[in-house]
């Protein structure tokens, strides 16, 4: 008997974890003072990367004395020029719990062939935090963007550390409240909480960092897109909007556009309320469907951003193909796009649920989830 659909929609159905979803007020007439067909060294162009830079400083609360850099190849470009300009100074304790953690420590490991203390956890699971030795280098990502597993605050990290605390945060900023005096380095892109355009990174360093950058070389070659200093200097010019490379200034505009949006909604706190409510939506949907559980084993570390999630019934013959079956139908009935879980993840669902993302979408998203899964069912 076929299963009746639910009788509405939502309005956006883009429920991506990268890029995400625009702010609900975006429309791309909005971008017509983008800077193009202009030098990003001219006086508009450098204009507009330092409200990109002064910007994120306000609607995040960082630290006046923090340097703000935008850098090529998204976060992963800032994580990268991080690693290889600061590491080996000291010990290094690398820490994961999901695929892009992991993907540091290979380059950590591999390709700077620094012996490092290793400590990870299965996709669900998180380390013991207590553990963490801070008189090294540490390396982490606050949240697991493909297990949905962040880190629950940042008490566990040591005020008065000996090493430098490297943080992966990219779907974490603007979502979480996240501890400036704890942090040393912090890298995230603007395609994630905001919804920004894609290839653009952001690298936030506090004095400890700036300090470590000035005294200390590496032994080995670092790539122009990679130096951060010049003569044994912090290069100064990076954090006040002149890039190592060309930005696109179309990106930088819708930026800015994005960061105006974050403030109407209340700044900070109004993007973590919109997430909270979002993923609320989505864990009272678990408590009510026994067939659907969170990745995330412990409630205080569920992120809520990046919900992933798996089936469990026995009823499920083959999970991988039940999974990418339920995403399928979803995609095809345009109510839900783009959550399948990441390729290296445990079978499941991957429901982006960031500030830009309206909680009425993801609640009309769900009783076609429901539907989905039991048409899937009727076939198995």
């Amino acid at each position: 008997m076929a299963i009746q659909q639910p009788a509405s929609r939502p309005a956006n159905p883009r429920f991506s974890s990268g890029p995400c979803a625009k702010p609900p007020t975006f429309h791309v007439s909005q971008l017509g003072n983008a800077a193009l067909g202009r030098s990003h060294r001219a006086a508009v162009g450098k204009d507009k990367l330092l409200a990109a830079i002064e910007g994120t400083r306000e609607v995040l609360g960082i630290p006046d004395d923090y340097r703000i850099g935008i850098v090529p190849a998204s976060d992963t470009g800032a994580m990268e020029m991080a690693l290889w300009s600061m590491l080996g100074a000291r010990g290094v304790e690398m820490l994961a719990w999901e695929s892009f953690g992991a993907g540091w420590i290979t380059d950590v490991a591999k390709q700077l062939k620094l012996e490092a203390s290793v400590k990870t956890a299965d996709y669900g699971q998180i380390i013991d935090l207590a553990s963490v030795d801070f008189d090294k280098d540490v390396v982490f990502t606050w949240n697991g963007t493909t297990s949905g597993v962040r880190v629950p605050d940042g008490n566990w990290i040591a005020p008065d550390r000996a090493g430098l605390t490297i943080c992966d945060a990219t779907s974490a900023a603007f979502a979480s409240d996240l501890p400036w005096d704890r942090l040393d380095v912090t890298t995230f892109s603007w395609q994630k909480v905001l919804g920004g355009e894609a290839a653009h990174g952001m690298l936030v360093l506090s004095p400890r960092a700036v300090e470590r950058l000035e005294s200390y070389t590496p032994s080995w070659p670092l790539p122009k897109i990679f130096r951060l200093t010049k003569g044994g200097k912090l290069i100064e010019g990076i954090f006040r909007g002149a890039t190592i490379n060309t930005p696109s200034m179309l990106a930088v505009e819708d930026y800015l556009l994005a960061l105006d949006w974050a403030r109407s909604v209340g700044g900070l706190q109004g993007l973590i309320a919109r997430a909270d409510a979002n993923a609320r939506a989505v864990f009272d949907f678990c408590d009510t469907h026994p067939w659907l559980v969170n990745l995330a084993e412990d409630a205080s570390t569920r992120s809520n951003t990046s919900v992933c999630l798996k089936f469990d019934d026995p009823r499920i013959k083959d999970g991988a193909a039940f999974a990418k079956a339920v995403a399928k139908r979803l995609e095809s009935k345009n109510v839900a796009l783009d959550i399948g879980a990441y390729r290296d993840a445990p079978a499941g669902l991957r429901i982006w649920c960031g500030g830009t993302v309206e909680t009425s979408d993801i609640k009309a998203m769900l009783p076609w989830l429901a539907w989905a899964f039991e048409t899937e069912i009727e076939t198995q």
